[in-house]
């Protein structure tokens, strides 16, 4: 068991790599009621054509990830769910563009109910006649989706702006792709991306832990894991240019939606600088864009936006984009606005006092997420999975400078690389 100690926080993670691959954290957070687990594995939406070893790549049908998490929970005697809730623990999973996670919240019964998420996660159960019977269940909630015009809005945008790169499909696929999964395709992604090198335990709460690796230790000793290769994941060359510089949808809504982001190259770094890259740019979008913002407080007075405008930016070693919008009663002249107030902020530059007030705000909202555990669990998985470390946040929140900032701002908006997209009635 290793010991990592980080005094800048306060905080003392608990690790081990087992025989088998897999990676276990704990970390105990004396005098808390509630302990939050998740066990994640490094697959998502995107990985859908890989190969593992020397073995010849294969190409799987889209949305087979989300497909997984939702037969990971049948058992044969039946859902995993009831089981949780008679160990007093509330269970959940998602599937993201680039993890699946399974999780469980609990004040009680700790080792049954960490016991329970390794077990039915480590046993699936797949026939012929429950994966067809899915197929439904999903393909009604891809049709719901639809209809959603903030899911359609959002995977609009995404969809306009990459060509190949497969972040562009929603994440739970087509009717037409989740027709073609079969029982065999599901157990042969199953073997490759659920195999416990590809996957990380981390348990944070009130919890002991010497007491929770004993636990995971002996419940591992009792499988048998064959030895796996290293997982290739392929990805086609994306190009530089936006499919499409504006798409409209026809939806029933009030008010129209418009989102608008901004596709970067693929970042190709990893580690501390492709997390110094997401906070930098972070840092920038919040000094443009948030509620404590001047063009946030002009936009609003102007009835331009309502409180449902905000503003994103997705990264990974392999896409990178922004997304920036909501509800509008004039798309156009909100994109016009949007456009003006970051021309002139790049001409102007970040206000020293406005970069500093933003800074300290984000070192603010870190220390809170640190007293919450569910956000803990779910923020390390994610950096771990990027090589990056969210106990090292704040150290870089520490020595981020203006200078950084108004480099990206400059280095982002190329509008060349602008899409734009509409939920509107007819």
């Amino acid at each position: 068991m290793q010991k990592h100690e980080y005094p800048h926080v306060k905080e003392t993670v608990y690790s081990e790599t087992l025989d088998n691959g897999l990676s276990v954290f704990v970390l105990p957070k004396p005098g808390f009621t509630k302990t939050y687990a998740t066990f994640s594995t490094k697959y998502g939406s995107v990985d859908n054509h890989f190969a593992v070893g020397d073995e010849q790549p294969e190409k799987v049908p889209d949305g087979i990830a989300h497909f997984l998490e939702h037969k990971m929970f049948e058992e044969p005697e039946g859902d995993i769910f009831a089981k949780f809730a008679s160990l007093g623990a509330s269970s959940n999973a998602f599937t993201s563009f680039d993890r699946t996670v399974y999780l469980f919240s609990a004040t009680d019964h700790i080792k049954e109910n960490v016991e329970t998420l390794i077990d039915f996660v480590q046993n699936p159960y797949f026939t012929d006649a429950n994966v067809e019977k899915e197929k439904g269940i999903i393909g009604q909630e891809i049709k719901m989706y639809q209809d959603n015009p903030d899911w359609r809005v959002y995977f609009g945008l995404i969809d306009a702006l990459y060509h190949i790169h497969p972040v562009h499909i929603d994440i739970a696929g087509t009717v037409e792709s989740i027709g073609e999964i079969t029982k065999e395709t599901l157990f042969r992604c199953y073997r490759t991306f659920y195999h416990p090198s590809n996957m990380t335990l981390f348990i944070v709460g009130g919890v002991d832990p010497e007491e929770m690796l004993n636990l995971v230790r002996e419940n591992q000793a009792k499988k048998q894991f064959a030895p796996q290769g290293e997982i290739r994941r392929i990805f086609d060359e994306e190009k530089r240019e936006v499919k499409h510089v504006r798409r409209d949808i026809t939806l029933p809504v009030s008010l129209p939606k418009c989102l608008f982001g901004i596709k970067e190259p693929a970042p190709d770094i990893t580690g501390e600088p492709l997390l110094r890259q997401e906070i930098v740019t972070k840092l920038m979008f919040d000094i443009l864009f948030s509620p404590s913002s001047d063009l946030y407080q002009q936009l609003y007075d102007d009835k331009l936006i309502t409180d449902s405008f905000g503003a994103e930016y997705n990264c990974s070693e392999q896409y990178a984009f922004s997304i920036i919008g909501g509800d509008t009663r004039d798309p156009d002249e909100l994109a016009r606005r949007i456009r003006e107030a970051v021309e002139a902020m790049i001409g102007a530059g970040i206000p020293k006092e406005v970069f500093e007030r933003t800074r300290k705000k984000k070192i603010g909202g870190y220390f809170r997420m640190l007293n919450s555990p569910e956000a803990i669990a779910n923020e390390f998985t994610k950096h771990r999975f990027r090589g990056t470390n969210l106990f090292d946040m704040l150290h870089l929140y520490e020595n981020v400078t203006a200078e950084e900032a108004e480099a990206r701002l400059k280095e982002h908006f190329q509008w060349e690389r602008m899409s734009v997209c509409v939920v509107k009635s007819e």
